[in-house]
């Protein structure tokens, strides 16, 4: 005879709202030991970071609800039934989850959310993005020159007399995040990244490329610049990624690009060390302006 057990449940109090929690006990990252209940332990430690680089974006969450060996799924719209305190978002017929509580990124949690991608384009106003994006995405599944490549771009944007910020994905690639004072519209940040992109190929050929299609690559390492516009998302900082090591898309310095660090040095075990040491690199990044750079590039 099957012995039928009862599924755990527990309560949790955030913020005057009451949640349950579901199989708090359940092995979400098995290999670095994580639980459903310490994944929302860690989440209420990153949330300052993660509501703020989320609130105005559109907000697309990848669900595993067996842990990250297990089936998975995309999901935009919010899940129903949803509790009176989570607000929704239009746009697109889809209607987004706004994640700008502590209780919403909890609530989203117990169902597994493990990762957080934002879109590009803030909510109010889709056409003028508050930053550029360059995504390095390696080709190779493992890539130890990830890290040199984003200290070449990175050299190559500081002799421009731009500031950036490299991010990790949390999974493969690098992306570097230049915050922007100018007023500039996507196709114009685009014209800017073709410039350095297609300059970092020629100088560095066995190291960049612009092609798209990956069977294309070889062993190189794609510098996309296409990917930044309205309607595409990125791995919002400080997201948890469904990775063995539990890794956790994490800002960090040139200088520790320069000393070797590796995507997989930053997890949810050791970030919200890191986070009070160093604060949130992004947040205390200054505003660049572009606008300089692209009418130069458009009288050549």
């Amino acid at each position: 005879m099957a012995v039928k057990t009862k599924p755990e449940k527990g309560i949790l109090v955030i913020e005057g709202e009451t949640l349950t929690i579901t199989n708090p006990s359940k092995p979400l990252w098995p290999e670095a030991g994580v639980t459903k209940l310490m994944f929302l332990e860690k989440l209420i430690q990153l949330s300052p970071y993660l509501i703020h680089h989320c609130r105005n974006r559109h907000l697309t969450t990848i669900r595993y609800p067996h842990g990250i060996h297990d089936k998975y799924f995309y999901q935009k719209n919010c899940p129903e039934p949803r509790p009176s305190f989570v607000r929704t978002r239009s746009s697109g017929g889809i209607e987004y989850v706004v994640l700008d509580s502590l209780p919403t990124l909890i609530w989203l949690g117990n169902l597994a959310c493990l990762e957080f991608h934002a879109s590009f384009e803030q909510a109010e106003d889709a056409d003028h993005p508050t930053e550029w994006v360059i995504d390095l995405d390696p080709t190779l599944e493992e890539e130890p020159r990830i890290m040199e490549a984003a200290a070449f771009v990175g050299e190559q944007l500081a002799a421009l007399g731009i500031q950036s910020i490299p991010k990790t994905s949390g999974a493969t690639g690098v992306q570097i995040i230049v915050p922007l004072e100018d007023r500039l519209s996507f196709d114009e940040l685009r014209f800017i990244g073709q410039f350095v992109g297609e300059f970092m190929a020629q100088k560095l050929p066995k190291l960049f490329t612009v092609e798209r299609l990956k069977k294309n690559r070889g062993d190189l390492i794609y510098f996309d610049y296409l990917q930044h516009y309205a309607g595409k998302t990125i791995a919002a900082p400080y997201t948890p990624r469904a990775k063995k090591a539990a890794t956790v898309s994490t800002p960090l310095t040139w200088e520790e690009i320069s000393a070797g660090a590796q995507p997989r040095d930053f997890h949810l075990l050791n970030i919200a060390e890191r986070l009070a040491e160093r604060g949130d690199l992004l947040q205390q990044a200054p505003k660049q302006r572009l606008r300089p750079i692209l009418e130069f590039l458009r009288r050549k």
